[in-house]
């Protein structure tokens, strides 16, 4: 390249970087800092999951040890600090259990409406709701536990929820409608589903008609 080519060629570079070059620097700066903020928000999730991982572990051996006390603490640890993570929604269904267990019902409710609100999975949701309404049917909040499962849940769980919705029924009375529940319910499951399925034509012959 001639020295009047070399000194065309920087003039032109001058004159573009004039015009574009404080636009193309900040393109640039903005896909850096978008790329070093998505590697960061990656390393937090998984440092999130270890943490929660290594607490879930505690939880176990609190289930496992009968330590009410430390369930019920090591579950608003999970939900307060590690609350975006799998781990949450899985303690505050088992954490319920031990609760629940140990007599107490409201601390039972608490995880299960935690999980109702904030499990990141639709199938943990609706398992929270079925469990939670079977504490609202103990305690007679027959309303409540049918409103909890009002709508369509998710595939699979259509048979359940019927059968759980029978039960609030009947318990309440309505027994037109209960029967509508446990038939809906039989038509549902699958043909495997043998013991549960024969446990609801039990609960639908019961109501007679």
């Amino acid at each position: 390249m001639s020295y009047h080519d070399e000194q065309e060629s920087i003039e032109s570079f001058k004159a573009w970087w004039a015009q574009w070059g404080n636009s193309t620097t900040w393109i640039v700066l903005v896909a850096l800092v978008a790329a070093a903020g998505w590697n960061g928000w990656n390393y937090w999730q998984r440092h999130q999951a270890a943490q929660a991982a290594v607490l879930y572990e505690q939880v176990q051996q609190a289930m496992t040890a009968n330590d009410k006390a430390s369930v019920a603490r090591d579950a608003g640890t999970m939900e307060s600090r590690f609350g975006g993570t799998a781990y949450a929604q899985m303690t505050a269904l088992a954490s319920a259990k031990v609760l629940y267990d140990a007599g107490d019902a409201a601390g039972a409710k608490a995880q299960l409406q935690w999980a109702v609100d904030h499990a990141k999975d639709d199938e943990y949701k609706e398992i929270a709701k079925l469990r939670l309404a079977a504490v609202l049917l103990d305690e007679k909040a027959y309303d409540a536990g049918l409103a909890l499962l009002a709508g369509t849940p998710p595939e699979g769980f259509t048979g359940v929820v019927a059968d759980r919705r029978g039960d609030l029924l009947a318990a309440a009375g309505k027994r037109d409608e209960a029967r509508a529940a446990y038939q809906l319910a039989l038509a549902s499951l699958a043909k495997g589903d043998a013991q549960m399925r024969q446990l609801i034509q039990f609960k639908l012959d019961a109501l007679g008609g």
